[in-house]
């Protein structure tokens, strides 16, 4: 009787532990997500870069980080860095996956985008292994009126590689990939501005407000992502403000263009360069703010994937995934 005891009371036990190895409702910031064969793979903002996994985008498992220790590079080249990375992106290239990533100082454009690249997501397999190929552009204070984070990579129709990146300073950016994938082809001056909150392209960046980062002033636009469909590129990106909890006010916009560079139009007709944006989703009362999205397509549907700060949870981030319909040819979500 004892022996079968202990048999009954090991199989509770690895229940529970297998039980307790899924997460719902996991609390995430700045997400994408990607799917390799039958398993869907998310990466998010954390020491390291966060890494989950799910066989149907509601249980999700804790993977290793990206990073065992912050990239030397990094560490390097940002002073203030310490291996909290931002923001990453990943894009999968002829048989090989791009993760791109943020490093940076809160507030400040001394910034940079990296990028690592494996084999395959399947952290089982032989041939997992990240290897880091350090930097792809890099922000100055002083210097460059950008800053080198939340990265997006996109090829246009003719195959060629472009990311859009950026946040607060000047807006968001776009600049032509090496075709490696692992550099920018074109020089720091001569990067073009595609969505600002500012009503006058090139007009000084307005002071900041409310206590936020005098450096960063008060562009409030940045985590770009470009999705292509029906002919169109369209520019999704967050304004206003994440990072703040209960008084989160992050909001997503929306513009396209019939080409990759832009000009981007909102659904009347004002450019994303002098203030334009269609609102996409805000804050409701069950979310003080949601933002920092990404776009993903399984089989055939369109999925927003981003964000929001949980007003019933003290507004910690959770990942929150939402069907994206569209209505003459613009996105709309209907919340479940």
């Amino acid at each position: 009787m004892k022996k079968y005891l202990i048999l009954i009371l090991f199989f509770l036990g690895v229940f529970r532990l297998n039980a307790q190895e899924y997460q719902t409702a996991i609390s995430v910031h700045d997400p994408v997500m990607i799917r390799q064969n039958n398993r869907y793979y998310l990466f998010s903002t954390g020491w390291g870069i966060n890494v989950w996994s799910s066989a149907d985008r509601k249980s999700w498992k804790k993977e290793q980080p990206v990073f065992s220790k912050a990239p030397e590079w990094a560490v390097k080249a940002i002073p203030e860095f310490k291996g909290h990375i931002w923001a990453p992106d990943i894009y999968f290239h002829e048989g090989k996956y791009y993760l791109y990533y943020s490093v940076s100082a809160f507030g400040k454009n001394t910034s940079a985008i990296g990028v690592a690249t494996n084999a395959t997501l399947d952290p089982d397999s032989p041939d997992f292994k990240w290897t880091d190929h350090g930097k792809v552009i890099q922000s100055f204070p002083g210097k460059t009126n950008w800053n080198a984070i939340d990265p997006n990579v996109i090829s246009d129709e003719k195959g060629i590689p472009w990311m859009v990146f950026g946040s607060f300073w000047d807006g968001i950016k776009l600049a032509q990939l090496s075709k490696d994938l692992l550099h920018i082809s074109a020089q720091a001056d001569d990067i073009p501005t595609i969505a600002s909150r500012k009503k006058v392209p090139g007009a000084p960046n307005p002071p900041a407000v409310d206590g936020n980062p005098v450096d960063a002033g008060g562009n409030a636009i940045e985590a770009p992502f470009l999705f292509k469909k029906s002919g169109y590129y369209y520019l999704f990106a967050s304004i206003d403000y994440c990072c703040k909890g209960e008084k989160s006010t992050y909001k997503m916009i929306v513009g396209r263009s019939r080409s990759i560079k832009g000009p981007y139009l909102d659904r009347n007709g004002i450019a994303m360069t002098q203030g334009g944006g269609t609102l996409v989703l805000e804050g409701d009362a069950g979310w003080y703010g949601v933002g920092h999205n990404a776009v993903c397509s399984f089989d055939g549907i369109d999925y927003l994937i981003f964000h929001g700060y949980d007003a019933k949870d003290k507004g910690v981030p959770k990942l929150r995934i939402e069907k994206l319909n569209w209505l003459n040819e613009w996105p709309l979500v209907i919340e479940k």
